[in-house]
């Protein structure tokens, strides 16, 4: 395998191959997906983790150039002069919808915009656009030149910043296009940058939740159900697995009593009274238990799946008094994140086809039976407020919809 040496710190990383990269796992038969072109789901983990690392990253579109990629909140000054180097040219920022609009700069409500500093960009710049917690100057935003993307062009560039969230980063790149075919294999040949496809990307989340499998299990007798088995499963590709915590015996041929509960680490683990996350994983537990069976599924989206790190973010955002939707539009995303087809893929594989939904969220409700599990009864899920978490409460009702 080649190296390569890390501009910033001079170590050496190992890289696979472009062909070991893009190599597909194979599915069962009952995994098979829909879309005539198969995901290449490790392709598209691997790529997320480099963008992680601070690495470069070549995505390729179905139409127009490819784009040779570094995460905003990485970049330093030795991996923006690699990249101008690459490329001979100075990369442009693409930012999501959201932010954009945070930072007053999208009057015409584009999906990706697409800012072109020019040789003014820095890396100061790079993720003061990209990071609401870092300040950016007014005078040097209403004069950053910015240019509406042909069809060809954003299709690539919504990959981008779907690439970003899926690595749990803020979703704002720098991006340099690079004429194909030529120069991309050329460059790849060069630095050994991993490439994805754009198509990956785009149906990453839906593959990997359709790859779910069972992978171990094991009886854990809690504090408030003796009675538990929680089972692990992962996505084909080896990423992030969800949990169910299955309690007593469930019966298939009845609806079932469940709790879809995203993994909160502030809440469930430590006790934060920032919000209601951790009452009601415990509180869902012991009203399983009662009854005598039921299902909680652990989900891996933390933060409504921006990730703990820009979690931590959106509460300091709380803290200088937006809501809990503002914080996270503000870092770029939309007010929430998550996804409910491993949730679906779970029950079914437990068997479950019918439930009694414990949930405040008529999203939830609506998400499952658009996935094929019928939801019998919505199971109200609420409780008091603590003295520190009123206005969160106050802001899943008024603004997300949340029921009592």
């Amino acid at each position: 395998m080649p190296r390569m040496v890390n501009p910033d710190s001079g170590r050496y990383m190992w890289c696979m191959s472009i062909a070991d990269a893009t190599r597909p796992p194979a599915p069962s038969a009952d995994q098979a997906p829909p879309d005539s072109r198969q995901v290449h789901l490790r392709a598209v983990d691997r790529a997320s983790a480099d963008l992680r690392r601070g690495d470069f990253v070549l995505l390729r579109p179905d139409r127009g150039p490819a784009l040779l990629l570094h995460a905003a909140e990485t970049v330093t000054e030795a991996s923006l002069a690699a990249m101008r180097s690459l490329t001979n040219q100075p990369p442009a920022v693409l930012i999501t919808q959201q932010r954009a609009l945070a930072l007053g700069l999208n009057e015409t409500l584009e999906d990706v915009l697409w800012l072109e500093p020019g040789d003014g960009l820095t890396p100061s710049l790079a993720r003061s656009l990209a990071d609401p917690l870092q300040a950016v100057d007014a005078d040097t935003l209403r004069a950053l030149p910015r240019r509406s993307l042909p069809a060809d062009t954003l299709s690539g560039a919504l990959a981008v910043t779907r690439l970003t969230k899926l690595a749990r980063l803020l979703p704002a790149a720098l991006a340099a296009p690079v004429d194909r075919p030529l120069a991309t294999e050329r460059l790849l040949a060069q630095a050994d940058i991993l490439s994805v496809s754009a198509h990956d990307v785009d149906r990453y989340a839906l593959f990997a939740a359709r790859s779910l499998v069972r992978v171990a299990e094991a009886a854990i007798p809690l504090a408030d159900a003796e009675e538990v088995t929680v089972v692990a499963f992962r996505p084909s590709d080896g990423g992030l697995e969800h949990l169910a915590i299955v309690v007593g015996h469930p019966e298939t041929d009845m609806p079932a009593l469940v709790r879809l509960h995203s993994e909160c680490f502030t809440g469930d683990l430590l006790g934060s009274l920032r919000c209601d996350c951790g009452d009601q994983l415990r509180g869902a537990i012991r009203e399983i238990a009662r009854h005598g069976s039921g299902v909680l599924l652990y989900l891996a989206q933390e933060g409504r799946g921006i990730g703990l790190v820009n979690k931590l973010r959106a509460y300091t955002l709380q803290d200088g008094a937006f809501d809990t939707v503002d914080a996270n539009e503000m870092l770029g995303y939309d007010a929430d994140e998550r996804i409910y087809l491993p949730a679906a893929a779970m029950l079914q594989q437990l068997g479950i086809g019918s439930v009694r939904l414990m949930t405040n969220n008529p999203d939830k409700v609506a998400e499952l039976s658009r996935h094929g599990i019928t939801v019998a009864e919505r199971v109200a899920h609420a409780f008091p407020a603590n003295g520190h978490n009123e206005f969160y409460l106050a802001t899943k009702r008024r603004r997300s919809g949340h029921l009592l």
